[in-house]
């Protein structure tokens, strides 16, 4: 896939997910697009894949392509950034099991991470929630 295909598949994707929902993620954008498939998104999150972008069947720099492109759609569409935590699966924020936090990235570089974890969402959508 070449950058041209991958930049309109990524904003097709971006449009199509804020169109039905309201919100977009990465995650969201990387299943609609081919690059993640739902059964190692689902491994990822109960915590039997160490990081997301091992299952991801593209490479990192297509991957660092695919996180500008969805930034770039988001700014352009006026679409505001809401960080989100990953936890693992079966774990609780209360009660019982501790916590996990979700690696993206093998390093799990802050800023990578927090590029993966950035949800958009439509001001549309932010007022409802108001």
């Amino acid at each position: 896939m070449n950058d041209i295909e991958l930049r309109t598949k990524v904003h097709s994707a971006m449009y199509n997910l804020i169109k039905s929902k309201g919100i977009a993620s990465p995650v969201e954008v990387l299943i609609e697009i081919g690059v993640l498939s739902k059964e190692d998104y689902e491994r990822w999150r109960f915590g039997k894949v160490p990081y997301l972008e091992k299952v991801c069947k593209i490479n990192l720099a297509k991957l660092s392509k695919i996180n500008r492109e969805i930034r770039a759609y988001a700014a352009k569409n006026e679409l505001k950034p809401s960080w989100t935590f990953y936890r693992k699966f079966g774990t609780t924020e209360k009660g019982k099991g501790k916590s996990v936090k979700l690696l993206f990235s093998k390093t799990g570089n802050e800023s990578i991470e927090k590029l993966y974890a950035t949800h958009y969402l439509k001001k549309k959508v932010i007022d409802e929630v108001k």
